[in-house]
């Protein structure tokens, strides 16, 4: 049974992005941002020091202190269950493959829609793996 509010935490170093990002998810009902952090170091504290319980974290793979893919190796060691979707300006394919084999569960960018967001949360919420469709001309995966 999918819980109905899935609740999602965010990790970008520029603020700006993230506040945009937060703005655009609280619009859905079922949706819940319960945590923000500047950096992969960051997000792991807010992780650890807090009942968020989240879901989902959606994270930069450039961030200053500790990564994106860095960031999501320690997360999925230390909280298995959580699902990782990258939100990247790279749309070059080493990074996705990079990406993927660190166990991200998505791969958005940057430069896609709000809609193509929702599509990837949903889509990695029941369990696929999700790859920009701007990426189609990238080699496959």
């Amino acid at each position: 049974m999918i819980e109905r509010r899935y609740r999602v935490v965010l990790a970008d170093d520029h603020a700006m992005f993230r506040h945009g990002l937060k703005s655009v998810l609280v619009k859905r009902d079922d949706l819940e941002v319960v945590g923000e952090a500047a950096d992969g170091l960051e997000l792991l504290t807010v992780l650890a020091s807090a009942k968020l319980s989240p879901h989902m974290a959606i994270l930069d793979i450039s961030m200053p202190n500790l990564g994106g893919l860095e960031a999501t190796s320690k997360i999925k060691g230390i909280y298995p269950g959580m699902k990782v979707l990258i939100l990247s300006m790279h749309r070059e394919k080493e990074y996705v493959h990079k990406a993927l084999s660190v166990g991200v569960d998505g791969y958005l960018l940057k430069q896609d829609s709000s809609a193509e967001l929702f599509s990837a949360i949903e889509k990695i919420r029941q369990g696929g793996v999700y790859i920009s469709p701007l990426l189609s001309d990238v080699d496959s995966f």
